[in-house]
């Protein structure tokens, strides 16, 4: 069974992350490429823009919604498929992400969409 983590991209590097995937649409701010240790941007799934930026208007107003609709987002993603295969012959994947936030962000959302899929 693949473990799947989240962690800050400011976070110190680790060998135990395993395979490190970036899940922001938007290089994080302050961090030089060369600083940041990922094995792969997957720009592709992560929140639309539109999305993103309604949550962002009142994150904890909208939160429910957002994972809902962000959910609906990761259904509907022709890029989900592939993603799956990368990931798939990886034991640890570490998903990086930049907001502040540890408790409204995306990516614990789609830490729990991936744990779903990968048990189908």
């Amino acid at each position: 069974m693949i473990q799947v983590r989240i962690k800050r991209v400011y976070e110190d590097f680790s060998e135990t992350d395993g395979y490190r995937v970036l899940v922001d649409k938007l290089w994080p701010r302050g961090m030089k490429k060369e600083w940041l240790k990922y094995d792969y941007w997957a720009k592709d799934i992560t929140p639309s823009s539109t999305l993103r930026r309604w949550f962002h208007e009142d994150i904890p107003g909208h939160w429910e919604d957002f994972v809902v609709q962000y959910q609906k987002e990761l259904d509907a993603s022709s890029s989900m498929a592939d993603f799956l295969t990368l990931i798939k012959p990886h034991p640890v994947i570490t998903l990086l992400y930049a907001s502040k936030e540890p408790v409204y962000n995306h990516a614990r959302i789609l830490r729990d969409y991936l744990e779903m899929r990968l048990k189908e």
